[in-house]
């Protein structure tokens, strides 16, 4: 079964050995590419950082060589992409940007954060936080649109963010996709997919499952398996 990565790189590449390992065949064509910002980072008075994706955690430490802060992650990956940069008190939130907001109320309360984020935030951690602590976003890295064309004969295609789903051109139609959450698949509602599934919560882990299950409507076969 072939699968479209619509992802940006470096991701698209984690994701594509995910998908090989469990028997697909992955079609790495990022619909967006990532830049970093030309920005100084002042942590004068933080207490800790945020960190809502990998693309946070690598323009952050490309320009800032601060390791000793904690972190605050949104998931596993983030907090492991922390880790391999150097940080050693990382703590994963598991979840999404809410599960974040609750671990900072509860792991970082009244503290100084710093979110390094995108330009274009998916979400707004400060709102979710509210007054249990001092989260100031700060953009490091922004996404353009590749203007990428799809491969050719492709089963089903990822989607990560709503950015990604948003680049993606009007009537592609046919095709399954599969999306991290509901606000990703609300960014392809007219997009002419054949069914569009969701992940049962905001992980790799659980959009790889949710491809697994929309696989044999993907090959055209509902008694079928992957």
């Amino acid at each position: 079964m072939r699968v479209w990565v619509t992802r940006a790189r470096p991701g698209a590449e984690r994701t594509a050995e995910r998908l090989a390992a469990l028997g697909f065949t992955p079609l790495v064509v990022p619909l967006l590419e990532i830049r970093p910002l030309d920005v100084t980072i002042d942590l004068a008075g933080i207490e800790a950082l945020a960190f809502t994706s990998l693309n946070g955690v690598a323009a952050f430490t490309a320009r800032c060589g601060e390791r000793s802060l904690p972190v605050l992650a949104v998931g596993d990956a983030t907090a492991g992409a922390a880790r391999d940069a150097g940080f050693r008190q990382v703590h994963s939130a598991r979840g999404d940007l809410g599960a974040l907001a609750a671990l900072i109320r509860q792991e970082a309360a009244g503290l100084s954060i710093l979110h390094p984020c995108a330009a274009e935030p998916a979400g707004d951690l400060a709102g979710a936080v509210g007054d249990g602590a001092n989260v100031r976003a700060v953009p490091v890295y922004g996404a353009r649109e590749t203007g990428a064309v799809p491969p050719q004969d492709w089963d089903a295609v990822l989607f990560h963010s709503p950015r990604a789903a948003r680049a993606l051109q009007a009537g592609i139609g046919g095709g399954v996709a599969v999306a991290l959450s509901p606000a990703v698949a609300a960014s392809l509602s007219d997009r002419g997919f054949a069914a569009v599934h969701i992940a049962a919560s905001p992980t790799e882990t659980a959009l790889l499952e949710a491809l697994a299950r929309a696989a044999p409507t993907a090959l055209g076969n509902p008694g079928s398996d992957v």
